[in-house]
């Protein structure tokens, strides 16, 4: 990293959309050689930055200049020219569309200016894969890919480009501890005395170790550059939300919480709301057993795949499944994620743009959506009752929106998930799975998920929670279910875990499948 003139520099940069005033006298400068991180909670203005520097915005107010020479970038093809290559948190990718076409849409090859090589782009993307070191078939379909696929191939899109400014926005959501490596080592290896990344991420720890300087950024406006290295992880989040979060903190020891119907007991008393035996598909899951108290918070630990997800969409009858699944001690059958809500389970999927909205719909439609059926008469909607329901929902989530007719795809990350969970809370599920529950959103959000999550569970509700991040684990969940290679390879109590030996369970490969448990749920 140099000391110099800046590579990338945007000052003054001012940005309104109807009704909201997005950023406010911004500034940003990326110097040669330095991984910049930047930060700020969901609806500080980090997207629109981002976007504004790779020409999908235009600013109202203020300059951005590349090497020391202005630069307006007109659109995204315009910004790639100049050297400005993102890797977007929303994948801009073609299912149908093999990895290669992907990488190199709009600058195919062509024989006879008609029929484009695809043996060419292939071979072009095998050779880029081999340099970045990312074990991808360019020959695949996108559609068949998993996330941490997806995004590889946004990586390899971006380096595609002879970029001299590489812009990363929540690059590492959805990958293993490899692969955020893999990543961190293309990083390194991109920045040279021409070049710069921008890094954007949620995760400090992540920050702490890629990046040079943090620039943090809170409701629009430019808070502070500051240095890594001497910088702890506390003053960032501070500077980040304008108040200090408790950061390590355990679930406090709960009771049993029993109910007067007649479910089935553990030997602590405690009533078991959902009973797993023996639950195995063709393609990972072999054996996985487990039991979900009244008014616990279970957690799944695991690399990616571990087979966390699909354990999941099992037990919602979304993937097919051999195995025993009980409900307050009854045997149920579970065909599909009709029959799951019918039996009072509920699942929040780790793409809630994918499968847990209607982003073009309001907030009152997509609170409504479990529940239609107790929500309509004749055929039609009881427009009136589901909007005082969504506004219900709004207040005792303190959901952040201008009003309850708002499009939920302008919604912040954090509120969007809020909605996702009142759609449940509607629908009064006793058995919510909620899959990577804070993905892409900010620290202060994240806070406000794990204290609905928690005064759910203190309401006699039993939650299943999924997450790559340990300390997202070990702050939620009463007891801990680790994972490796679609089995159980030991059950935590809270008290008895720690990040090292949570790891040490999900990494037991090959023939070491002894079950660790510990507490007093066996």
């Amino acid at each position: 990293m140099t000391d110099g003139p800046a590579l990338l520099r945007a000052t003054g940069i001012s940005k309104s959309f109807p009704g909201v005033r997005a950023l406010d006298g911004v500034h940003l400068d990326l110097r040669p050689g330095e991984v910049l991180a930047l930060v700020g909670e969901n609806g500080a203005g980090k997207s629109t930055l981002l976007k504004l520097l790779s020409g999908i915005y235009q600013p109202d107010a203020g300059t951005m200049e590349l090497d020391g020479a202005p630069m307006s970038p007109a659109g995204p093809r315009q910004a790639n020219e100049l050297g400005i290559s993102v890797i977007h948190q929303e994948f801009h990718l073609m299912p149908d569309l093999t990895v290669a076409q992907n990488i190199f849409i709009g600058r195919e090859l062509r024989r006879a200016g008609l029929l484009i090589r695809d043996d060419e782009l292939e071979r072009r993307a095998a050779a880029l894969f081999e340099r970045l070191g990312i074990p991808l078939d360019p020959r695949q379909p996108v559609s068949r890919l998993s996330v941490a696929g997806q995004q590889m191939v946004e990586i390899a899109k971006a380096l595609s480009f002879d970029a001299r400014v590489l812009i990363m926005d929540e690059p590492t959501a959805a990958l293993t501890e490899t692969e955020v490596a893999t990543l961190f080592r293309i990083v390194r290896d991109f920045v040279s005395p021409r070049t710069g990344v921008i890094y954007v991420s949620h995760r400090m720890e992540e920050i702490k170790e890629i990046s040079d300087r943090i620039t943090v950024l809170r409701d629009g406006r430019y808070v502070d550059t500051l240095p890594t290295a001497t910088t702890a992880t506390r003053e960032v989040i501070a500077a980040m939300v304008g108040r200090r979060l408790e950061t390590g903190v355990r679930p406090a020891p709960r009771g049993p919480v029993t109910s007067d119907g007649g479910s089935e007991r553990d030997s602590s008393g405690h009533d078991i709301v959902l009973a797993v035996r023996g639950l195995s598909t063709r393609a990972l899951l072999k054996d996985v057993s487990f039991e979900l108290r009244r008014g616990e918070i279970l957690g799944f630990a695991g690399l990616m795949g571990a087979g966390r997800t699909e354990v999941a969409r099992a037990i919602i009858g979304a993937d097919r499944s051999a195995g025993v699944v009980e409900v307050n001690g009854r045997p149920v059958t579970v065909r599909s994620p009709a029959d799951a809500v019918r039996h009072g389970i509920g699942y929040l999927s780790e793409d809630r743009k994918r499968y847990g909205l209607l982003l073009d719909q309001d907030v009152v439609r997509n609170v409504m959506l479990s529940s239609l059926r107790g929500l309509t008469r004749g055929g039609f909607v009881r427009d009136a009752d589901g909007r005082r329901v969504a506004e219900e929902m709004v207040d005792r989530l303190s959901i952040r929106t201008p009003s309850v007719a708002q499009r939920t795809k302008n919604l912040s990350g954090g509120n969007q998930q809020k909605v996702v969970l009142a759609k449940w809370l509607v629908r009064d599920c006793d058995v919510l799975i909620v899959d990577e529950p804070t993905r892409g959103i900010d620290v202060g959000a994240k806070d406000e998920i794990y204290t609905l999550l928690t005064a759910l569970a203190a309401q006699g509700k039993s939650i299943i929670v999924i997450s790559s991040e340990l300390p997202e684990v070990l702050r939620l969940a009463d007891r801990i279910v680790v994972m490796c290679e679609g089995r159980v390879t030991g059950t935590l109590a809270n008290a008895d875990a720690d990040q090292h030996q949570i790891m040490e369970l999900a990494t037991r490969f090959g023939a070491d499948r002894s079950l660790v448990t510990t507490g007093d749920s066996e």
